[in-house]
């Protein structure tokens, strides 16, 4: 599967990124996919390719771009129990410092580029990201209801922003939605709760706790990682853009 080295010009600076592409050369639907927490590495190539050998154009940016490329910080091969406070000490700074008004400026970057690109069709895109990059994905399906029409998040803080703000999110959503929690981040009461938030606002949606899972389930170069929750979340994804997406 071709994988691209990009840059995307945004406001603030360029945006060092990544697409993943069909071996082809007619369109393809456009898929914006933001990384977890620790940001772009060899697991999201693989699984950025996984998802474009299924006809999907998929660019992943570095939204942590203002710190420097991607690695923004060193990271072990495997992110493991001992590493990982120590990986979260230098990385948490850095993800608090990107702001929602710094995500939404660099969702329209991201967006305008995606579309622009050749290898990319006419027509609605999708997004999808994991951890903080699912709520970074719910808020870029948000601030562009016109253009995104489907949006999933895996084991993302989707109501970080307390319940007002979670209630301004949801109503301006117009993609259909699929939200993949982990048994370990959400309750079944918590999950109630957000269920209903999402039905008031008549929002198209799947919502659901994936047992079994810890937080960063789909990550295998993590100790969260569960390959049964991996497999759900291409069984919960892969038919969310089918329905959304022309020609995918």
């Amino acid at each position: 599967m071709p994988i691209k080295e990009l840059q995307i010009p945004t406001p603030d600076g360029r945006a060092d990124a990544f697409a993943a592409f069909p071996d082809h050369d007619e369109p393809h639907p456009g898929v914006l996919m933001y990384a977890d927490g620790f940001g772009i590495r060899p697991v999201l190539r693989e699984m950025a390719c996984e998802l474009a050998g299924h006809g999907y154009y998929v660019l992943v940016p570095n939204f942590l771009y203002r710190h420097g490329p991607a690695p923004v910080i060193e990271l072990p091969e495997n992110i493991g129990e001992d590493a990982r406070h120590a990986v979260f000490a230098q990385l948490m700074p850095l993800i608090e410092a990107h702001t929602a008004e710094r995500s939404l400026s660099d969702a329209d970057a991201y967006l305008r580029f995606l579309t622009a690109r050749p290898e990319v069709g006419a027509g609605p895109v999708a997004v999808t990201g994991y951890c903080i990059g699912g709520l970074l994905a719910m808020r870029t399906a948000a601030a562009h209801p016109g253009q995104v029409a489907a949006v999933a998040a895996f084991h993302g803080p989707v109501a970080a922003d307390g319940p007002e703000g979670l209630h301004r999110l949801l109503t301006k959503i117009t993609a259909q939605v699929h939200l993949g929690h982990a048994e370990g981040d959400m309750t079944p009461e918590a999950l109630g709760e957000l269920n209903q938030a999402l039905d008031a606002a008549s929002v198209d949606h799947t919502s659901e706790i994936y047992p079994g899972t810890v937080h960063g389930f789909t990550m295998s170069d993590t100790d969260a990682f569960n390959a049964s929750g991996l497999q759900r979340h291409w069984d919960r994804l892969l038919p969310l853009l089918g329905r959304t997406l022309a020609g995918g």
